[in-house]
C-alpha cells in the first residue's frame, strides 16, 4: 500500500512537467474547466490563435495583469517585493501574481487560500517560464481564462458574449473592460458596465503604452 501511494504521489509531481511540455502543441483545459465538466456544469471556450486575438485584448490584459511580463521569469520578485508587507502569506495580492503564476494555478492546482497551493504555485510558474515562450503562455493564458459566470472560458466567447463580436475584431475600450473583468468574472460584466468599471477601463486605457515594441520583441507580430 504504502509503495503504491509514493507510486501514485510520483506520477501526480510528474505529472506537471511533462504536460508543461506537451502544452507547447496541443491547447490545454484549466482545472475549473474540468471541474465544471465533472459536475455537469456548460463550459464555452473555442480556442484561437493568438494571432485571432486584437492586440487591444492582448496590451488590456497584460498591463492590468502583469504589467513585467515580459522582464521576469515566471515569479516578479520586484512585484512580489513592493506588496509583500500587505500579503498574508497565503495568497498574494493579484498585483504580485504573474501571468504565469496564474497559469500554474489554472492549469494544475485549485483555488483557494492555502499555503500548500502557494508553495506549489511559485515553482510550477517557474517551471513554465522554462518550458513556454513568453507568447506561448499568454496565448494559453488568453484561451483558459475564465471570463464569465456561466463557464465561459477563454476570450473568443468573452467577446462573444460580451459584445456579439470575435475576439481579432475587438476595439481598444471593449478590450479594457474585458481585461478589468478578469479579477472577478462573477461580479463584474463587460456587457453591462457599472460606473466603477467603466472608471476601470477609462484608467487603464489611460496608461496602456504608446508604443508596442517591447511587446513586439517579447511576444512576436500581434493580430
Amino acid at each position: 500500500m504504502i509503495r503504491r501511494i509514493a507510486t501514485a504521489l510520483l506520477i501526480l509531481a510528474l505529472l506537471p512537467l511533462v504536460l508543461g511540455v506537451i502544452y507547447n502543441f496541443v491547447p490545454p483545459v484549466s482545472t475549473l474547466m474540468l471541474a465544471r465538466w465533472a459536475t455537469l456544469r456548460p463550459v464555452e471556450r473555442d480556442w484561437v490563435p493568438l494571432d485571432r486575438i486584437s492586440p487591444a485584448l492582448v496590451r488590456s490584459v497584460l498591463a492590468s495583469e502583469d504589467a513585467r511580463f515580459c522582464q521576469h521569469f515566471g515569479v516578479d520578485l520586484v512585484e512580489l517585493n513592493n506588496v509583500i508587507d500587505d500579503s498574508d502569506g497565503l495568497d498574494a495580492p493579484r498585483g504580485a501574481s504573474t501571468i504565469t503564476m496564474q497559469l500554474a494555478k489554472n492549469l494544475f492546482l485549485w483555488n483557494g487560500r492555502s499555503i500548500i497551493r502557494k508553495g506549489l504555485e511559485f515553482p510550477l510558474a517557474l517551471y513554465l517560464d522554462r518550458v513556454l515562450t513568453k507568447r506561448r503562455q499568454i496565448e494559453i493564458y488568453l484561451n483558459i481564462a475564465e471570463w464569465g459566470p456561466g463557464g465561459q472560458f477563454g476570450a473568443e466567447a468573452a467577446a462573444r458574449r460580451a459584445f456579439g463580436k470575435s475576439a481579432a475584431a475587438l476595439g481598444p475600450r471593449e478590450a479594457a473592460l474585458l481585461a478589468v473583468m478578469l479579477p472577478n468574472p462573477y461580479r463584474r460584466d463587460a456587457a453591462r458596465p457599472g460606473a466603477g468599471m467603466s472608471r476601470l477601463a477609462a484608467r487603464l486605457l489611460a496608461r496602456l503604452p504608446r508604443e508596442g515594441g517591447e511587446l513586439t520583441a517579447c511576444l512576436g507580430p500581434l493580430g
